[in-house]
C-alpha cells in the first residue's frame, strides 16, 4: 500500500498498522506538520530578502495552510482528551453561610488595616486569607482518589422499603478522608443543552467520502433538545466522618419508591466542607444505575373480591384425577374401582367415587389486555396494573404452573420478567390481545378495561374477567 493510500485511510487505521495509540499519533502528526510549517515560513522569509515574490508567496501560502490544519485536526482532539479527564476530576463549589461570613469579616479587618495602618491588622488579614486557602486544598486532597459504588437490590416493589448500600473506598495508603458526603448530583432540566456529537471530517470538505484526500474522526458541538429526566435513585445523602487510609466503608440505605416505573442515576457526588466549612466541594463521580421498580404487590381492595370467584372457577376447570379432593359423586362405568369412597357408599347405599383436582393440568395464564391511550384516567389504570401484578405473584406461589401475556411481552414464564413489563407499560394503540388467546387451552385471568362485546365468545368457558372501568 503506498503513502498516499495510508494518509486517505486516516490516522486511525495508520496508527494501528504502527503499533502506536491513535493519540500519540495525532501527536506526532501535529508535530511534524508544525516543524515543516515553520521550515516553510523560515524559508519564505528568505526568499523575502532575496527578491523572489512568487516563492515567498508559495512557501508562506504553504506554511499557513498545514499550520491550520493542524489546529483544525489535532489541536480540538487533544484538547477534549484533556478536558474529559479534567472532567472525571471536575469539582463544583457553593459558598455556605459560614464562608459568607468569614470573608466579610476579612473585608472588614481589610479595610481597618488600610485605614489605619495597623501592622498587626495586616498580619491578621494575611492569616485569615491563609486559612481560605488552607481550607480549599485540603478539602481537595480530601476528595482526591476516592472511589465511590452503589450496590442496588435486584428486585424492587413500589411502596415497600429495600435496602441498598453506598460503598466508599480510599485506596491512598497514608492519608485518611474527612467529613466525606454522598450526594445526588442535580437533574438537567428539560429544555435545550450543548452537547459533543461524533462526526467524520473530510479533506476537501464538498466531495462524496470515497473521493476525499483524508478522513479523520472527529466530533462538533451542537445544541440539542433534552427530554425530562427519569426520577433519580438517590433522594437523601449518607455521611461518612472518617475514611482511614487504604479502606473502605459502607452506608446502607432504605430506599422507598412511591410509583412503578423506571428511576435512574447518571451520576453522583462526593462532597465535603472539611476542614473550615467556608465552601462546599463536590467532586462529580460518572456513577450510573438504574433500577425498575415493579408494581405494588400488596393486595388491593379488589384483589379479595375476586379472588375467592377466580378460585373456585379454576379448580372447576381443572378437576379430574389428582391427589386434592374435590368432589364425591355417583359412580359412573367408566370409573375405576380404587377410587371408590367405600364410607360415603356404606352410608349412602349407593356406590359412590372420589373425584380429584387433576394437578398435572393446572396451568394457568395470567393476562395484562393493554388499553388503548384515553380509555381510562390514570388512577384507574394504575389500579388495573397493580390488580395484575398481585394476581401473579399470588398465583405463581401456588401449586399451578403460571403464564403471563400481554401486549409486547415476550411470553416468559418468569414472574419477575412480566412483573418488569408492567413496571413500565403504558397505554398504547393497538388491538386486544384477546384475540390471540383463542387458541390456548390454559384457564386465564384476563385483566381488561374493554367492553363485554369485545371479548370473543371462545373465551367465556375457560376465562375469568376482570373488567375495569372509571366507574369502579
Amino acid at each position: 500500500m503506498s503513502t498516499a493510500a495510508k494518509t486517505a485511510l486516516g490516522p486511525g487505521t495508520a496508527s494501528r498498522q504502527f503499533g502506536l495509540p491513535e493519540v500519540w499519533f495525532r501527536f506526532i502528526g501535529a508535530i511534524l506538520g508544525l516543524v515543516l510549517a515553520f521550515a516553510f515560513a523560515l524559508f519564505s522569509t528568505v526568499s523575502r530578502e532575496s527578491g523572489n515574490f512568487w516563492t515567498t508567496l508559495i512557501l508562506a501560502t504553504l506554511a499557513l495552510v498545514l499550520a491550520v490544519f493542524v489546529g483544525i485536526t489535532t489541536v480540538p482532539y487533544l484538547a477534549r482528551r484533556v478536558a474529559s479527564a479534567r472532567l472525571r476530576e471536575a469539582l463544583d463549589y457553593e459558598v455556605t453561610r459560614v464562608g459568607i461570613i468569614y470573608v466579610t469579616v476579612v473585608l472588614v479587618v481589610g479595610i481597618a488595616a488600610l485605614n489605619t495602618g495597623n501592622n498587626l491588622l495586616y498580619i491578621v488579614v494575611a492569616a485569615m486569607l491563609a486559612a481560605i486557602i488552607v481550607s480549599g486544598l485540603a478539602s481537595a486532597a480530601v476528595l482526591r482518589g476516592l472511589e465511590l459504588d452503589v450496590r442496588l437490590p435486584e428486585h424492587v416493589f413500589a411502596r415497600r422499603s429495600v435496602p441498598g448500600r453506598i460503598v466508599l473506598r480510599n485506596p491512598r495508603r497514608w492519608m485518611p478522608s474527612f467529613s466525606i458526603s454522598v450526594v445526588p448530583l442535580t437533574k438537567e432540566k428539560k429544555g435545550k443543552r450543548w452537547t459533543w456529537e461524533e462526526t467524520t471530517f473530510g479533506f476537501p470538505p464538498k466531495r462524496p467520502p470515497r473521493r476525499q484526500w483524508v478522513r479523520l474522526r472527529d466530533w462538533r458541538l451542537r445544541r440539542a433538545s433534552v427530554g425530562p429526566a427519569p426520577p433519580g435513585i438517590l433522594q437523601g445523602t449518607a455521611y461518612f466522618p472518617y475514611i482511614p487510609a487504604h479502606s473502605e466503608i459502607t452506608a446502607d440505605l432504605q430506599l422507598l419508591f412511591d410509583r412503578r416505573g423506571r428511576y435512574q442515576q447518571t451520576g453522583f457526588g462526593i462532597c465535603t466542607r472539611f476542614p473550615f466549612a467556608f465552601l462546599s466541594k463536590t467532586r462529580r463521580v460518572p456513577l450510573a444505575r438504574e433500577v425498575i421498580v415493579f408494581p405494588s404487590v400488596e393486595p388491593p381492595d379488589e384483589f379479595f373480591e375476586v379472588l375467592p370467584l377466580i378460585s373456585g372457577e379454576f379448580e372447576s376447570f381443572v378437576r379430574g384425577r389428582g391427589y386434592d379432593l374435590y368432589r364425591i359423586r355417583e359412580y359412573m362405568p367408566e370409573d375405576s374401582a380404587r377410587h371408590v369412597d367405600w364410607k360415603a357408599t356404606a352410608k349412602s347405599g349407593s356406590l359412590k367415587v372420589r373425584e380429584f383436582s387433576r394437578e398435572d393440568e393446572r396451568k394457568l395464564r395470567i393476562v395484562f389486555d393493554n388499553p388503548e391511550p384515553g380509555v381510562v384516567v390514570s388512577e384507574t389504570y394504575e389500579r388495573a396494573v397493580a390488580l395484575a401484578a398481585s394476581l401473579g405473584w399470588h398465583f405463581a406461589h401456588e401449586n399451578a404452573e403460571v403464564s403471563f401475556a400481554a401486549q409486547g411481552y415476550g411470553g416468559e414464564p418468569d414472574i419477575y420478567r412480566f412483573l418488569a413489563h408492567l413496571a413500565v407499560v403504558e397505554p398504547a394503540a393497538g388491538p386486544s390481545i384477546a384475540e390471540s388467546l383463542a387458541a390456548s387451552d390454559d384457564y386465564q385471568i384476563i385483566v381488561t378495561a374493554r367492553s363485554r362485546g369485545a371479548i370473543p365468545t371462545t373465551l367465556w368457558a375457560r376465562s375469568y374477567f376482570v373488567f375495569v372501568s372509571d366507574r369502579q
